[in-house]
């Protein structure tokens, strides 16, 4: 899977705009973010990119989860995103309906 680092500097519509191209080629993606800057814009990116792909009937998976990571021989605790797309439900109905408790 893919791997982009995401910092503090980053654009919100650059993070959007790979994560959305990398969805697209290889249907999932990890992010990486040190830090609460790099974690605020990895999310923006995430919620931009959620836009991008929505009008191709494509909903966002994501699975936030704690790694370790070494720079410059230090140990740093990240936070990596696991993105990956699925098909929304069609809006035709069919998933409410199945998903609705059933009468008795």
């Amino acid at each position: 899977m893919d791997v982009l680092k995401v910092s503090a500097q980053s654009k919100p519509k650059s993070v959007a705009g790979a994560l959305a191209a990398v969805l697209r080629e290889k249907g999932g993606v990890e992010i990486q973010a040190i830090g609460a800057g790099a974690v605020n814009q990895a999310v923006k990116g995430i919620a931009i990119a959620r836009g991008y792909v929505a009008p191709n009937g494509i909903d966002l998976v994501c699975i936030p989860a704690f790694t370790e990571i070494e720079i410059n021989g230090e140990e740093r605790t990240a936070i990596r995103f696991i993105v990956e797309g699925k098909q929304a439900p069609s809006e035709s109905g069919d998933a409410a309906a199945s998903a609705a408790p059933k009468e008795e």
